[in-house]
């Protein structure tokens, strides 16, 4: 099977340093280095169809432009790329979301996946009118989770449950296809939802034997449930031709942290309520010492930014080996990003993507005659040795 890569919209804005926010973190000022216009998330978005990524995520939250409405507009100048569009089922009702991700499927041609991310920090959620506790909000999560699957399905809906009410809900007009369900999380109550409705459960970049335990977990509620879920990862990535150039990069861009910013977003970031947010956080326990935490895998990035903040860094050979390794616990599907994100994806795009390609774990989704050069026939072409 061949492994499934996507790419990020930064739509809280792009530079050539770490751009922060997500779970309290702001954004920093490097946000504004390129301001995430249509036209600009266009050229990432047509960057990453032409290089062979499936799909990009966009995140969701205050610090960064509303997903739905910058997807829809990007898909007009995109042709194949899919969207990953992450939402709060708290902020919309199951039947007006159901509707919208229908339409959506109907005017990009089936181009809509769904990352649903129930809210981990509490103020953020109220300030969107949202005063649940985590735990209600992950149930809220499986009510609004099972109405719209079942209007997906055609159904008509009456359900009366301990945080939703709907009744007589149907939709006229269904989605062709379903949206996939992206949903992550690291709390027990994540993992029960997870196993429920998920057909991805994502992780943030932990170590690929922390990933292995989780994939068993899920993997075991999903059992009990009868179903199957398949699983994707996060990370962000620093791929060069050689190590030593990878990791000056992730030096230049760690010396671009300010220590008054780090301290600063590490004690907001401790407060967060969010199981996986801890976990990404005692990676590096707010030290810029000794971030490499695995072979290639760095921990750098968590510093200054909430939500995944770990990046594989390396020279194309040892990237594609970590991707291979992840794989191997389980991992199928890769979320990835880079500062800046456009060249970032070329970076990866040319360097990575044919060494898995040669072998045999990746291929071009978009073409089915001519595939990329294997490296060996691009080095022939261009002349490198």
């Amino acid at each position: 099977m061949s492994l499934t890569f996507h790419w990020f919209l930064p739509t809280n804005g792009d530079s050539r340093h770490v751009v922060g926010g997500g779970h309290g973190a702001p954004v920093t000022a490097a946000g504004g280095d390129r301001p995430p216009t249509i036209g600009y998330l266009t050229q990432i978005a047509r960057a990453a169809e032409h290089l062979g990524f499936v799909g990009a995520l966009t995140p969701t939250g205050a610090w960064c432009e509303d997903a739905w409405l910058t997807t829809a507009m990007v898909s007009q100048h995109t042709e194949r790329l899919k969207f990953l569009v992450a939402f709060r089922p708290g902020f919309v009702s199951p039947t007006l979301a159901a509707q919208m991700a229908s339409t959506y499927q109907r005017q990009t041609g089936g181009r809509l996946l769904l990352n649903v991310v129930t809210g981990g920090e509490s103020h953020e959620q109220r300030g969107y009118g949202d005063f649940l506790d985590k735990d209600a909000r992950y149930a809220r999560t499986g009510e609004f989770l099972s109405i719209v699957r079942d209007l997906w399905d055609g159904k008509t809906v009456d359900l009366a449950g301990e945080h939703l009410r709907v009744e007589d809900a149907k939709l006229t007009r269904l989605p062709d296809p379903v949206p996939q369900i992206y949903f992550g999380g690291s709390s027990p109550a994540a993992g029960q939802v997870a196993a429920r409705h998920a057909e991805v459960y994502l992780t943030w970049g932990e170590p690929p034997a922390q990933v292995a335990r989780k994939i068993a977990w899920i993997r075991s509620l999903a059992a009990e449930q009868g179903r199957t879920v398949r699983f994707g990862i996060r990370l962000h990535v620093i791929t060069r031709d050689t190590s030593d150039q990878a990791w000056a990069e992730a030096r230049r861009l760690l010396d671009g942290f300010d220590p008054e910013t780090v301290r600063a977003v590490q004690t907001g970031l401790g407060r967060s309520e969010s199981e996986g947010q801890q976990r990404m956080l005692a990676l590096h326990g707010g030290s810029l010492d000794n971030l490499e935490i695995h072979p290639n895998l760095w921990a750098g990035i968590g510093l200054v930014r909430g939500g995944a903040g770990t990046a594989l860094v390396g020279s194309h050979a040892e990237v594609a080996e970590r991707i291979a390794e992840y794989h191997s616990v389980g991992i199928d599907e890769f979320i990835f990003s880079g500062y800046p994100h456009l060249e970032e994806a070329y970076w990866f795009g040319e360097g990575v993507l044919p060494l898995l390609h040669d072998r045999g774990l990746w291929s071009h989704p978009f073409r089915t005659q001519t595939q990329p050069p294997t490296v060996q026939a691009r080095f022939a072409t261009s002349g490198r040795p």
